[in-house]
């Protein structure tokens, strides 16, 4: 354990949790991200919103009759029955109001919960693959010996290629004690590991001292779980214990989470009795909710501090960005964020099932409701444009003569790693191969100047080495901080 201590805080700054853009990620027991700011059980809808209008729902069950008694083969009535629900709640056109089947219920408040019970990795859709980003630390698949990069062919007989992340992660999950029989390509190299899944908590804090700056603690804040205030403050406490004089928080492609996180946490930065958000229900009067100490927890972040956003930072981002912004006088760095200004609940259903609904709006302190427009920062940072890139299919092959968008992608990389590319055009030249022959010396690869599996894995990795060390809105970050 102390060594999985040790390497979480000498981490360097992840910049894989919000470059969505270049690397797809979702943890390999979650199946995807959900935005939700609020969460509460109810034990029926049904009985709650039976409706009184018979001649409505007659239709409906005229429909689902006629369905299963003059169709002309069998016809399951179950999924008669899910799929009506799930066209009803669609029909809205609001995508945060779902309805989940039992599988989605459960990854959502996996989701919420911070714990799953699977392999434990971060898998990444890559072409037609299922590539791993990053196993967990302690978990089955580092235990196993999964590395980034290795592509997932199969889970048990179940071929996964082609399938959707959420398809494949269905079938790699698993309870806690069974085993999943995986097929990796690693390279060149085709192998099969067995792996017995476990119960994995999620991290949703990560933290660690600026290595230049040792006064100045970085926390990144990946979503807004159960777990989380808990986490925050022991983060807070421990980067206190070894030196840290401010702070750098950052919630970029942070998708949100629960409400009662994004409350607690503004509240650490808000004075009490100031104002943390407003909602709006249907045809009701904006109510204010403002920080309290007795309710929302007395733990104060009085240091200097910053907050990171992006376009991925969202809902309960949002809620936290708008209250550093307006009512603690924090500075808010980077791009405007997703824009979501709506609050959802979460009713059960006998079944399991659930239903996520939006119930209300949500107004920043000053009553602006950002749905759709986002929050602006205090200070606009752009990153560099090399972050915008596309992931590198190392499944495929790019050679000489291929004239596509992938090609102008591979040489938009090529460039931004400060290698001579010529035109930029799409088209790979002789010069282009020359550039591809360098690359693959330089590394100890194969030089046939074709772009695919190890060729293609290195560059990768080259990219998020010098995204890594370009971190423009982290630096003006710091810039500020040290100007304090």
């Amino acid at each position: 354990m102390q060594e999985e201590s040790k390497k979480k805080h000498q981490k360097k700054i992840k910049l894989t949790t919000f470059l969505i853009s270049l690397f797809i990620v979702a943890a390999i027991s979650v199946g995807g991200t959900y935005v939700w700011t609020a969460q509460t059980k109810q034990e029926d809808p049904i009985s709650e919103n039976e409706s009184n209008d018979s001649g409505k729902l007659s239709k409906v069950e005229a429909v689902y009759d006629q369905l299963l008694s003059q169709y002309f083969e069998d016809i399951d009535d179950d999924k008669l029955i899910e799929g009506a629900l799930t066209g009803m709640v669609d029909a809205v056109g609001d995508p945060y109001t779902q309805y989940l089947d039992v599988s989605e219920a459960t990854s959502l408040n996996d989701t919420i919960s911070a714990s799953f019970e699977g392999i434990g990795a971060e898998v990444m859709k890559q072409g037609d693959s299922i590539m791993i980003v990053s196993p967990i630390a302690g978990s089955p698949a580092e235990k196993s010996g999964l590395k980034p990069n290795d592509i997932l062919l199969k889970a048990d007989d179940k071929d996964l290629t082609g399938l959707s992340l959420n398809e494949a992660v269905s079938f790699i999950r698993g309870e806690k004690g069974s085993k999943v029989l995986l097929t990796i390509l690693r390279g060149e190299t085709q192998f099969e590991v067995s792996v017995t899944r476990d119960t994995i908590p999620v991290e949703t804090v990560v933290y660690n001292l600026d290595e230049k700056n040792p006064t100045v603690g970085y926390v990144s804040i990946t979503s807004f779980s159960n777990p989380t205030y808990d986490e925050l403050v022991s983060a807070i406490k421990e980067l206190r214990t070894k030196g840290a004089k401010s702070f750098i928080f950052d919630v970029r492609q942070n998708p949100g989470g629960v409400l009662d996180g994004a409350l607690n946490i503004s509240n650490m930065f808000v004075e009490e009795g100031s104002v943390i958000m407003q909602t709006q229900e249907k045809d009701q009067d904006p109510v204010k909710i403002v920080a309290d100490n007795k309710t929302m927890g007395n733990f104060k972040v009085t240091e200097p501090s910053v907050l990171l956003v992006d376009e991925g930072s969202a809902s309960a981002s949002e809620i936290l960005a708008g209250a550093l912004k307006e009512s603690a006088d924090i500075p808010v760095i980077g791009t405007k964020t997703f824009g979501k200004g709506t609050v959802q609940t979460v009713a059960s259903f006998p079944d399991d099932s659930e239903l996520k609904l939006t119930i209300a709006k949500w107004l920043t302190p000053s009553g602006k409701w950002i749905n759709k427009k986002g929050i602006e920062p205090t200070i606009p940072v752009e990153l560099p444009d090399y972050t915008k890139l596309l992931l590198i299919d190392s499944t495929k092959e790019y050679k000489l003569g291929d004239v596509s968008d992938e090609v102008e992608n591979l040489e938009k990389v090529f460039s931004a790693l400060d290698y001579e590319t010529g035109p930029i055009d799409g088209y790979l030249d002789e010069g282009t191969v020359s550039t591809i022959k360098q690359f693959q010396i330089e590394h100890k690869l194969e030089s046939n100047g074709i772009v695919s599996g190890e060729t293609a894995t290195a560059m990768i990795e080259d990219l998020r080495n010098l995204i890594k060390e370009n971190d423009t809105q982290y630096e003006k970050g710091l810039e500020y901080l040290k100007n304090k």
